[in-house]
Parts: C-alpha cells; structure tokens; sequence
C-alpha cells in the first residue's frame, strides 16, 4: 500500500469549520534534508600558515604583501570522522577535521596583485545528538566561514602566517522523505521589471502651482 492510499480519508479533519487549518488540500511527500542536531562554534586562530597554491598569474616575484583572505563558500569537506555514542546520554562525542579552502589575495614584489589558494584545517571534538542506527545513514556537515583580518609574509613558506576569524556550524543530516500537509501548489506571481524612474519626481509635481494668500 502506498502512503497515498495509506493516508486517503472521506474527511479532512483540517477542514473543519474554526480549525486555523482550514484550507488544507492535500497530505504531501516530500523530499528534505532532516537536520537531527546543529551547533555553532565561532573562534579566532593564531599564527596559522597559509600555504599557497595554484597562484594567480604564475609568475610572482618575492616577497609578498597581504592583502585579503576569506572563504569564497561555506562548503566544507569533513575527514577522519568518530562518532562515540554516550551510554548515559542522547548525544554522543563527535570528533574530526574540517578543511576549507579560501581565496588568498596579495601583490608581488613588482606591484602585481595576484591570488591563491590555501586551505585551512581545523579539529572538532563536540556533543551533538545523533539518530538511532537505521538504514538510511546520517551525514555529519560542516558550514564554515573563514576570514584573514591580517597576516605577514612567510619567506621560509612563501605564503603567510595569518589570524583567522572562524565561524563553522556542524550539521547532523540525512535526506528523508517527509509527509506534509499542503495548501497545493505556490501561486507565482509575474515579476516587476526594474526602470529607472527618471521622471517619477517631476510626474508627481502639481500641473499648476499652489497658489495661497500673502500674510503679514
């Protein structure tokens, strides 16, 4: 039996007269990722080095000044993962590294501005709830923001030894397949088509001017 024909009823309970539901047309399944458990951990890292790669154009003269360094997405890849589910508690110990890459921008020694890549890798070791063991397997995510306020030349490196502002948000997801009611399908309304209103000002004067009595 499908969940369709699982879920069919002559009456909509929703429906009913008073019910802050009412309008309900449909049960739905829909596809979704289902975040079990979420957690922020904002950070600032210390003299860590940037290691640069895949520079921008190939050619750079030494030495390098900074410039800027930030992450250019928040998608981040997620190793060396351990999962140590706690007997006395829902949550269990969540460890692993999460590494980013961000965009590297400087100017060489001749005043040419140029850019690489580095990346940047970080442990966690955190509580975070985590589903029962099913057949369907749960993903643990990162999110992560990664910005270089400052940062020196490294000659020994050649790249840069950096402070970071970090903010990394772990995830417990697993796509799933969800019944929801429904209102049925969205209304999409037509788009406004952006113009430069250049008269809109002089449009909204009076055709004649307001004329009014002179007072002492």
């Amino acid at each position: 039996m499908s969940f369709f024909s699982n879920f069919q009823s002559d009456k909509c309970p929703c429906s009913m007269t008073g019910n802050p539901l009412n309008g309900l047309t449909e049960k739905v399944c829909i596809q979704a990722e289902k975040i079990f458990d979420a957690g922020i951990k904002q950070t600032q890292i210390e003299n860590y080095s940037l290691t640069l790669t895949d520079p921008d154009p190939a050619t750079i003269t030494y030495p390098l000044t900074f410039v800027s360094a930030r992450t250019l997405s928040s998608s981040a890849t997620v190793s060396d993962l351990t999962i140590d589910r706690q007997a006395d508690k829902r949550c269990a110990r969540v460890q692993g590294t999460v590494s980013v890459p961000v965009e590297v921008l400087y100017t060489d020694a001749n005043g040419v501005d140029g850019s690489a890549t580095a990346t940047v890798t970080m442990p966690f070791d955190v509580f975070l709830f985590v589903p029962a063991p099913s057949i369907m397997p749960f993903e643990v995510r990162a999110v992560v923001s990664v910005v270089a306020p400052d940062a020196t030349y490294n000659p020994d490196t050649q790249g840069f030894t950096a402070n970071l502002c970090v903010t990394m948000i772990l995830k417990i997801a697993m796509p799933v397949e969800l019944l929801v009611p429904s209102y049925g399908y969205c209304a999409i309304p037509p788009l406004q088509e952006y113009s430069q209103e250049v008269c809109a000002g002089f449009f909204e004067l009076p055709l004649y001017p307001q004329g009014s009595k002179c007072t002492k």
